[in-house]
């Protein structure tokens, strides 16, 4: 992967905060998140990975600080600029929010039947070619609910490819897949980036695995970046969080944010 860093910011972040009732999830979180750029999200469970992706995409408005989109204030935007942001935005959620009732195809399919005036042959096209590209080509009639872990996992990984959008969101993406199928989605979400540029940030544990599509590796620790730095400078910080964790060894020191309402606190 290209490792030349754009230095245009597409998202910052300063002094992010969030609770959830007493519970402070964010607390002065301070990140930018470059433009074409892989950028990572690790940390231990608990910590609000998923709750700072949230606020990319809108779902959650921060308590304080300020979220910018090319220098603008993402609260101050006009309505109709928000929703063309979100336009932009893909999400692969971690439970991956596939409907029940909708095929392996129809969900797949949904995005360019929302958001673009396609026809439905164009659709079909672009839905199978993700469908053989991510080995899903005996279940498009299937529905979620008789598929695996794994198989729903990439149904919803190409539902979110599906509309080449400008910023893909990506939290766990590879929980539940044995190695072989990991590093397809990882190779899979490399290749995609390469090819459309698109900016990617991946919240994972699969670690040091996602490191190989990461160009930037930021750390959530106690409510703030502790670490931001490329891919070499995570693997040798000298950081004792850093590589306490990387490494896979328990701080007794520090504690988890527990009290999280289970769906935010990722």
């Amino acid at each position: 992967m290209n490792d030349i860093r754009p230095s245009e910011p597409l998202i910052q972040f300063r002094s992010v905060r969030k609770a959830f009732g007493d519970q402070t999830v964010l607390d002065g979180v301070d990140l930018t998140i470059e433009q074409g750029v892989v950028t990572t999200i690790i940390g231990r469970s608990g910590v609000g990975k998923s709750v700072l992706l949230k606020h990319v995409v809108g779902l959650l408005r921060p308590d304080g600080g300020e979220i910018l989109y090319r220098g603008d204030n993402l609260l101050t935007l006009s309505r109709s600029v928000r929703r063309s942001l979100k336009s932009k935005i893909s999400y692969m959620f971690q439970n991956m929010a596939l409907f029940d009732s909708m095929t392996v195809f129809e969900n797949i399919a949904l995005p360019l039947e929302e958001k673009t005036r396609l026809s439905k042959g164009e659709i079909r096209k672009r839905v199978f070619e993700r469908i053989v590209q991510l080995d899903l080509g005996d279940f498009p009639d299937k529905y979620p609910a008789q598929l695996s872990g794994g198989m729903r996992k990439r149904v919803a990984l190409a539902r979110a490819l599906i509309t080449g959008p400008e910023i893909i969101l990506f939290d766990e993406p590879t929980t539940g897949l044995d190695p072989i199928r990991k590093n397809a989605v990882f190779n899979m979400i490399a290749r995609y980036q390469r090819e459309f540029g698109f900016t990617a940030v991946v919240v994972s544990h699969d670690i040091p695995d996602v490191f190989q599509i990461s160009q930037k590796v930021a750390m959530l620790e106690e409510g703030r970046i502790i670490f931001d730095g490329t891919r070499e400078e995570v693997l040798s910080s000298r950081n004792p969080l850093v590589r306490q964790f990387i490494e896979g060894q328990e701080n007794p020191e520090t504690t988890l944010v527990s009290n999280i309402p289970e769906e935010d606190a990722k």
